[in-house]
């Protein structure tokens, strides 16, 4: 008992000081310049058995379980602060990106792989498929606060968002025909269209259904809320997962017509859900730190064969797999060019390179520690230097500045009303009247508005202007009416 207790405190202490030291990391990493996931991996390693000798820590399907949960919780963050308009102006490019993309970039990292590392063309393959696809969770921390050209930002975001199950349907399928004797090429190719269309089913019908159900069931607490809403993402990806689908993609898409929709408490479940993805971030990459060994990472056979992989996937497949897949698509050559290079690979191939360990393919010890180093080469050259590309390249947009303001908002859900936030734009219809002269609808009231970053008590002759940000108390009964009259 005595022995149980103690493991329990010991976990609870490591899990504590892991949490600490990542949320520290992320002031170091922007001072070096230097993406956090990397310092996150780092503080793993350094934790190890071979560090400071703090956890022992060698389980590959216990890593595999709590990187799929940590993906699906980023995915969905993720999901809920892109907007469709900017998925629709992108969308073409992106999945093109995501699909053909990854098709051309495993194919020719799996030529290389056969040449260098001496394996069987499946097993090529299989490490071409494991690192053909770029990283959500690498590129949102890698861009978020970056002012990189919308275009740019977006279509990576969604290429990111979208190309995970072309990869897991790669991966699966190579290690299937590696570790079965009937595979059938031809099953395998109706498996993809299987995994992709029952992926976006479940997904529209989870996005829907999690809307319908945030808006309409009345919780004792705002608190309850975002629980409600991660509750639906956990819910999709494993009912599509179940039915042998990509669970992935319906989180993605599920997230997106969530956050797309009018939603009680809002800033409630942006928030929360920012957070828990970054604990779950920390989390991921400090378990794969702690899941490689570096006498095994660091020697001179990984090092060499790992450094010129990592070459060929970021200096030739990315950029041919780049500007075959957007050929006569609206880039320039400088922007093809910075996509080329923002291909970033993250915890995903790391995560995938843990199928063939579990399923014991042979060579599946190598592929891994090729796999880490290539990511830990990739990230590392290519996510410190992205802000630097773009400038060199002209491709940087207005600075992101988050607003000072913010508004904390705590309700009870049986008081049946909400505060939103609405910012007015040129277009907007009660731009340029007064207050007294808006006909709101009833049970609506203006509580602040934050102009130029300063507080204006709203009056009766209180004239809005563009860019001020409006706090309006409204009974939920009345929200949809407001909704018409403030976007009409």
């Amino acid at each position: 008992m005595d022995h149980a207790i103690l493991t329990l405190e010991h976990f609870i202490f490591v899990t504590a000081l892991l949490l600490i030291t990542g949320v520290l990391t992320t002031k170091i990493s922007t001072k070096l310049g230097v993406p956090a996931l990397i310092l996150f991996i780092a503080v793993g390693m350094l934790s190890g058995s071979e560090g400071i000798g703090l956890i022992y820590f060698d389980n590959a399907q216990l890593t595999q379980v709590i990187g799929i949960i940590a993906l699906v919780i980023i995915l969905f963050e993720g999901g809920l602060q892109t907007k469709f308009s900017t998925v629709r102006s992108v969308a073409k490019p992106a999945l093109s990106l995501a699909t053909l993309g990854v098709l051309i970039t495993t194919a020719i990292v799996a030529i290389a792989a056969k040449l260098i590392l001496d394996v069987d063309w499946l097993v090529a393959f299989l490490f071409g498929s494991i690192v053909g696809s770029t990283d959500a969770a690498a590129v949102f921390s890698v861009l978020k606060g970056q002012n990189i050209k919308e275009k740019l930002g977006a279509t990576l975001e969604v290429e990111s968002g979208t190309n995970d199950p072309m990869a897991v349907f790669l991966t699966i399928s190579f290690i299937q025909l590696l570790t079965t004797d009937h595979s059938s090429y031809l099953l395998l190719v109706g498996s993809f269209f299987w995994q992709m269309g029952i992926g976006l089913a479940i997904g529209y019908l989870f996005g829907k259904t999690g809307v319908y159900a945030i808006n309409r069931v009345n919780l004792e607490s705002s608190g309850l809320y975002p629980v409600l809403a991660v509750s639906f993402a956990l819910l999709a990806y494993s009912i599509t997962d179940f039915l042998n689908a990509s669970g992935l993609l319906a989180v993605y898409l599920a997230a997106m017509i969530i956050g797309n929709a009018e939603l009680t408490y809002r800033h409630s479940i942006v928030k929360f859900n920012e957070g828990f993805a970054w604990i779950m971030q920390i989390l991921m990459f400090v378990i794969l730190g702690l899941l490689v060994f570096p006498s095994q990472l660091f020697t001179f056979d990984i090092i060499w064969k790992g450094l010129l992989l990592a070459i060929i996937l970021i200096l030739v497949a990315r950029p041919i797999a780049v500007f075959l897949s957007i050929i006569k698509m609206k880039f320039n050559w400088k922007e093809k060019i910075f996509l080329s290079w923002a291909g970033l690979r993250g915890a995903v191939p790391i995560v995938l390179a843990t199928f063939p360990l579990i399923a014991g393919v042979e060579d599946s010890q190598l592929i891994f520690n090729i796999v880490f180093f290539v990511v830990l080469t990739s990230t590392l050259l290519q996510g410190s230097t992205i802000s630097l590309f773009a400038k060199l390249l002209q491709l940087t947009g207005p600075k992101k500045v988050d607003p000072p303001h913010s508004l904390e908002l705590v309700s009870i859900g049986k008081a049946n009303a909400e505060i939103i936030e609405h910012e007015v734009n040129e277009s907007s219809t009660i731009n340029g009247y007064m207050i007294k002269d808006i006909d709101f609808p009833n049970d609506v009231l203006i509580n602040a508005i934050i102009r130029n970053n300063d507080l204006i008590t709203p009056q009766g002759d209180t004239k809005i202007q563009h860019g001020d940000v409006l706090y309006i108390l409204v009974s939920k009964r009345r929200k949809g009416q407001l909704n018409d009259l403030l976007n009409s």
